[in-house]
This record gives C-alpha cells, structure tokens and sequence, in this order.
C-alpha cells in the first residue's frame, strides 16, 4: 500500500523504494480510448482495444528498466510526499514526487547520465559537450564527472551566478555564451562540430527519455494505486518518459503535462500533428521555457499522453509560494508548475495525484521576486494610489484608517510636486501586507468610505 495523507500538511515520508486560470486544456490527439477504472490490473483489462499503442515508440519499457539498473548508486530514488492542503483541494490523495531533492536539484542527471553512459569508449574519449542556463548543465557535469568523461557546457552570459558556480564545481568547463539558451546551443554544437565532442540534448534523445522514465517506474512502486500524474512540460523529456512506464505497466493511469501559458509550444503542436516553435516564450519557469518541443518525445507525447494544461505566472508563483509555505519544500517554477495546475482547477484530476516536483534550483534573487509575486497572487500584498488633502495631519489621519485596518504598512511614498495634483493635494503610494483578497477588497472599501479617492 501507498502511503496514505496523515495530519499535517507534510505527513509521514513514503520511504524511497518503497512499495506499495484558469487553466485552459489541450486534449492530446491519437489516443486510442479512455483506460480501465481504478484497481484493475492489466489482467483484469479485457478490452484490448481501450490499451494504447506502445508499437514503434523510439522509447521502452525494457529501455527504461535498463535505465533503472544504469543509475542505481546514482540517481536518488527521491521521496513522495503527500500534501494535506492539496489533498483537501482535490478531494483525494495528493503526493508530491520530490525531484527537487535529486543529485544536482533536478531530474536532469537522470537522462544525462544514461545518455552519456551508453557512449563508446572513443566517444567518451571526446568528451561531451552541452548548453544551458542551469538543470541540464548540472546534471551533465555531475554525470560526466562520475563516468570519467570530459565535458564543457555553454551557458548564456546571464546566466544566474549560483548555477554557473555549481557546473564548475560539478567538474565541467563552463564557457559563457550569447544571452539566450539558444545562442549557447549554437556555440555548443559548433564546438561539437570542431572538436568530435559528443552533444548531450536536454531532451530530444531516446535514452535521454529513458532516463527520465525511471521517475514513471519510481511512482508506480511507491504510489501503487495512483491515478492521475501531473508533470511539467518544456521540451517533453520528463513527460515522455513517465508516460511510456505509466501506459506501459498502468494503462489507466491519466498522464498530464503543464507547460507555462506564455512558453506554451505543445498545445499548438499537438494541434498542428507536429512540432511547432514558439517566437518569443516567456515565462519566470525557465526550466520549461522551450520554443519548440523536441521531434522525439513529441512522438511519445501526442499518443501516450492524455491532456496538456497551461498556467498563468501568477498561478505558478503561487503555486511556488504554497510549496515552500505548506509543504516546506524549495521548487523552482518550473518544478511548481503541476501544483499551478491543481491549484487553477482542482476538480479536473481523479485521485490519487502525483505531482513531479521537477526542480528546485532557483535563483535567490528570482526567488525573492516570484515570493512577492506570489504573495500578491494571493491576496497577501496590495498596492495602491490615492489622493488626500495637502494640510497637517491629513497623513496622520490615513494611518488612523489604515490601522483600524487591520494592515501592516511597507512602505509608503508621499508626493506633493506633481503636474497632475492640484495646489492643495498631495498623492500617498502604499504597499501593504494584508490576509488575503477579501481583506483588499475590504481595505479599498473602507478607504473609500473614509473619503479617500483610490487610484489604483
């Protein structure tokens, strides 16, 4: 048996290897039906036409089974656990599978290092090179080093400081390139070309894929009667993989990707029956930030996996917030983002859930400014504009109706030289900190009633 939600809103661990918006939503196509109910097993599965089709799939069971075997000692088998706020949301079970606690803060290590496992000796000899702003980067240094292999990652020059300094301390050469991924792509795959240096892919590789699946084989063993998994999407690696073991060993299991409504490329290539790029994504989730999904998990994604849903940023920084408030766990964005999806539409996902938290490798500095973000997502900060009379004590006043409140002041500006004001006005810019939408809602209104004309 799975563990079950306890009292708290972190109960007990599952041990690891232990058995037992308004969001919008993309149907992916190719499907062949709707799976069996829950606790069947695939004995008890008598329609054979409801299983999906696994026949020319660039990715297996056995190739992730294999993959298995290639990262014991390691990869961590990371702990699932469950979140009694989520869970109440929901109605049922909610687990989160902890790859934010994986080697290197991310899933990542997983297909790096099967990938660059399966080399031939000459390849290994050339070394192996990659680019990225972060998860990929420490995870194909860290495996690289482990495996005796030489390896040089391209990074863009903005870069976050904290994840350049853990690449090189993972043993990789890092070189600073361009100011976007893809500009370190070109520098990585002409350095590839010049040198005979291997090109480790973040994900568009079959046993890239296979790697990322042992998290579907992890899930399975340790939540056996799950029904929904929920995991973010940005090239498909993650999504892919999960989805072969799942539809593999748990055909009835619903299999669901978030992507970043800004960053979104999946909803349009699945409509479109092929990979099709973003120009311009966006999105503070830079670990699912990716233009285009890649050509071999987009095979995998648009016939094993069931829907694609997208997330406002506002739904992921407080789905970020709610993680390291309620569940005590850092994740970054990215990793949030299927949290961001239960939190924007919570009866859309039959229970028992899993939610992938992918990563946890956050910037402080963006780390601070997703939390403010979050909190005013929330209902927890509320800034605004309004206009009093410029005579003594009429600051004093509004102080008086700001603590009857109920609120916690920030900061607060005071302008009396402006085009905009009449002689005798003055302009007062507030930040408060307050307890939620219905306590803005309320601040405005006694404002109001106070005489005070709110601008913003």
């Amino acid at each position: 048996m799975a563990a079950r939600v306890g009292g708290g809103d972190r109960p007990a661990r599952v041990p690891p290897g232990s058995p037992g918006s308004s969001a919008s939503s993309v149907p992916a196509p190719g499907r062949p039906g709707e799976p069996g109910t829950s606790g069947e097993s695939l004995s008890d599965l008598s329609h054979l036409s409801d299983l999906p089709d696994l026949s020319g799939l660039p990715v297996t069971l056995d190739a992730i089974r294999q993959a298995q075997k290639t990262l014991s000692g390691v990869a961590r088998v990371t702990a699932l656990e469950g979140s009694r706020h989520l869970s109440g949301l929901i109605g049922s079970p909610v687990h989160l599978k902890c790859e934010n606690l994986q080697r290197t803060g991310s899933f990542k290590v997983r297909g790096a290092y099967v990938r660059i496992a399966g080399l031939s000796a000459a390849e290994r000899a050339a070394g192996v090179v990659a680019a990225s702003a972060g998860n990929h980067a420490q995870g194909v240094a860290l495996a690289a080093s482990l495996l005796g292999v030489r390896s040089t990652v391209f990074m863009p020059e903005g870069a976050p400081l904290p994840k350049v300094v853990a690449t090189r301390e993972y043993g990789a050469e890092v070189r600073l390139r361009g100011q976007v991924v893809d500009d370190a792509l070109c520098a990585a795959r002409e350095h590839a070309r010049r040198t005979g240096a291997v090109l480790i892919h973040p994900f568009d590789h079959p046993d890239v894929i296979a790697g990322q699946g042992t998290v579907g084989l992890e899930i399975l063993e340790q939540c056996p009667e799950v029904r929904t998994v929920v995991v973010g999407m940005g090239g498909g690696g993650l999504a892919a993989g999960i989805a072969v073991a799942l539809k593999a060993l748990r055909p009835d299991v619903r299999v669901v990707g978030v992507q970043a409504a800004d960053a979104a490329a999946y909803p349009r290539s699945l409509a479109a029956g092929r990979p099709v790029a973003v120009e311009t994504p966006a999105t503070m989730a830079d670990g699912i930030k990716v233009a285009r999904p890649g050509d071999v998990p987009f095979r995998i994604v648009r016939r094993l996996v069931d829907e694609v849903r997208t997330v406002s940023e506002d739904q992921l920084a407080s789905a970020l917030l709610l993680c390291l408030e309620r569940a005590k766990l850092l994740v970054e964005p990215a990793g949030a983002s299927p949290v961001a999806a239960l939190l924007a539409a919570p009866h859309a996902f039959e229970g028992p859930v899993v939610a992938v938290l992918s990563g946890g490798n956050v910037d402080p500095l963006l780390l601070q400014g997703v939390l403010r973000h979050g909190m005013a997502a929330a209902g927890r900060y509320l800034s605004l504009r309004l206009r009093l009379t410029d005579r003594p004590g009429a600051l004093a006043a509004l102080l008086e109706v700001l603590s009857a409140a109920d609120v916690n002041i920030l900061d607060i500006g005071h302008v009396r030289t402006d085009p905009r004001l009449r002689l005798t006005e003055a302009e007062v810019e507030l930040h408060l900190e307050t307890k939620g939408h219905e306590h803005c809602a309320a601040v405005r209104t006694m404002l109001r009633e106070a005489g005070y004309p709110v601008l913003s």
